[in-house]
Order: C-alpha cells, then sequence, then structure tokens
C-alpha cells in the first residue's frame, strides 16, 4: 500500500498534464500512487495519460463536476495514509513529497504540511515568489485573515483528517481550497516546510469576470468561516473582508486593459480601507496604491 496518494484533477489539461505527470513522477519520495481525475475532458487529456507507462498511475474518468467535486473523487479513491493534491498545470519541486512528509514525521502533533510558492508564467518561466511564512501549529487565526497557503497544490495530509471534515465544498465555484484549509485549522495543528516547492501557473487570459467569481465565493466563505468560529475570533472578520477586497485590487490590476478595470480596482481598494484603514499601513497597500496610479495614467494618456 502506497504511503502517499496524489490527486490531480484534470479537466481540458492538453497542454500541461504531462508536465504535472512528470513532476510527479519524478519525486524524490517515490511510494506514491499518482491518482488522474479525468473530470469530463473533451481534449486529449485522457490519452495522453493513458499513453504515460508507470503502474503507479490510476484513471478514473467521469462527467465534468468541477475541481472540488473532483478532488473529493480522488480522496474517495486514495488508498494512501496520506493525501496531497496538485493541479494540472502546476509543478512541484523534486523534493517536495519528501520534505512534507519528513516534517509531519517530525512534528506528530501535526496532520497537515504546507511549503511556499512560485508563481510561473504559462512557458513555466519563473514570475514571483510568494512572501515566506511560517506559522505552524495553530493556524486557524491566521488563515481567517487570508489564504496564506495561497494555492490547492500545497499541502500534504492525511487522509483521515481531510475525510473527517468531509472533504472539499462542491458548492464552491472558487477559493474551495481556503475554505477546506480553514475547516482543516480548526480541528488540526499545521505544519510548514520553509522552501519554495510549489510552482503554481498562472493561468493566461485571465478575465475581471473570474475575479467577479472568486470574490462572490470568497465572501461566501468568510461568511460560513465565521459562522462557525468561535466568538473569539469574531472581532477579525473586517481584517478578512479587507484581504479580499485588497486581493481583488491586485487581481483587476493585473488581468484589466480598459479605464472600468482600473476604475474596479480603485473601488475594492477603498472598499478594503474601509474595512480596515490600519491596512494603509502596509507596504504592499502602498504598493497597490502605486500601482493604481501608473495604471491610471498610463491609460489616461492612451
Amino acid at each position: 500500500m502506497p504511503i502517499i496518494s496524489v490527486v490531480i484533477p484534470a479537466y481540458n489539461a492538453e497542454q500541461t498534464i504531462l508536465e504535472t505527470l512528470a513532476s510527479v513522477q519524478n519525486q524524490t519520495f517515490s511510494d506514491i500512487e499518482i491518482i488522474v481525475i479525468n473530470d469530463g475532458s473533451t481534449d486529449r487529456t485522457l490519452e495522453l495519460v493513458q499513453s504515460v507507462n508507470d503502474s503507479r498511475i490510476k484513471i478514473f474518468s467521469d462527467q465534468n463536476g468541477g475541481l472540488p467535486v473532483a478532488r473529493n473523487r480522488g480522496i474517495s479513491y486514495a488508498i494512501g495514509e496520506l493525501i496531497t493534491f496538485i493541479d494540472a498545470d502546476d509543478l512541484w519541486t523534486p523534493d517536495k513529497l519528501e520534505l512534507q512528509l519528513k516534517v509531519l514525521q517530525q512534528h506528530p502533533e501535526a496532520s497537515v504540511a504546507y511549503s511556499w510558492s512560485c508563481l510561473i508564467g504559462q512557458e513555466g518561466s519563473l514570475l514571483a515568489r510568494y512572501h515566506p511564512i511560517y506559522f505552524q501549529g495553530d493556524v486557524y487565526h491566521q488563515l481567517l485573515l487570508n489564504n496564506f497557503i495561497a494555492n490547492g497544490s500545497n499541502i500534504l495530509v492525511y487522509k483521515e483528517a481531510a475525510e473527517s471534515i468531509g472533504g472539499f465544498d462542491s458548492t464552491l465555484k472558487s477559493v474551495e481550497d481556503w475554505d477546506f484549509y480553514l475547516r482543516l485549522a480548526a480541528k488540526y495543528q499545521f505544519v510548514v516546510v520553509p522552501e519554495w516547492q510549489i510552482l503554481y501557473r498562472q493561468s493566461p487570459n485571465a478575465m475581471t469576470s473570474k475575479v467577479e467569481v472568486m470574490e462572490a465565493e470568497a465572501l461566501k466563505v468568510i461568511e460560513k468561516a465565521y459562522r462557525n468560529a468561535p466568538l473569539q475570533y469574531h472581532s477579525l472578520k473586517n481584517r478578512s473582508l479587507a484581504w479580499i477586497h485588497q486581493y481583488c485590487t491586485q487581481q483587476y490590476l493585473k488581468n484589466s486593459t480598459d479605464l472600468r478595470g482600473v476604475q474596479m480596482a480603485a473601488y475594492k481598494l477603498l472598499t478594503a480601507i474601509r474595512f480596515y484603514p490600519p491596512i494603509l499601513l502596509d507596504a504592499y497597500t502602498r504598493n497597490l496604491v502605486k500601482w493604481l496610479i501608473k495604471r491610471w495614467i498610463i491609460l489616461m494618456i492612451h
């Protein structure tokens, strides 16, 4: 029986699935099963996966259900003691599983390990490293404030823990990973591998409509989280809301090519400040203001 089950949800991923698979196959820790959930793909995803000769790969095909449904299917098929997820366009450094497993073994009180992430472009070039985070143990407070784990291709978690919280919320269309981490953090301790091991691919041609969906779903997650959170955490809610709007500001600035997008970014930033004025002291917020002004000037000139 493999120690770790790797779940790869794949929907129309023919451009990247083989690179992602190779990233998993080349892990220095090899006692794994690789579960590919073909989530109703209509391109060559299934054909490409079937062409890979590796007895550790198990393929399951079903009608399209979306990312959280596909991940939950992966959990149900997994036979490893631990489980991890990687989206079909992301990559890992070769020692990702080895170091996450090692740190969990060194901290038997913890049930979840995470690493730091990098942002890569469509061709795999490094765009940016996420800021180092060192939160360990009870991280519920920090996860309420923002999703510092950053993406759904990160954690290594005991399967029993993932099942005990009911897996991913299949009603969410975005940020289902943050919701999953919040519910884990409410019950279990986390531990960090202080290495950049997750290569999170920035999707091309991101649309402002996706930002709107993300915002709506993130607000649902926050409302749900604070309904279930102990009273001692309720005073953090405005800071959580401020982070969501701050993040939306960044996404509008990054993905918009017209004045409307910049106007939306300005509105979101003002909303964030209204929820939690002290964010004006953050270097990140000051950089957003500079970026906003620069984009505004460029669009007005042209």
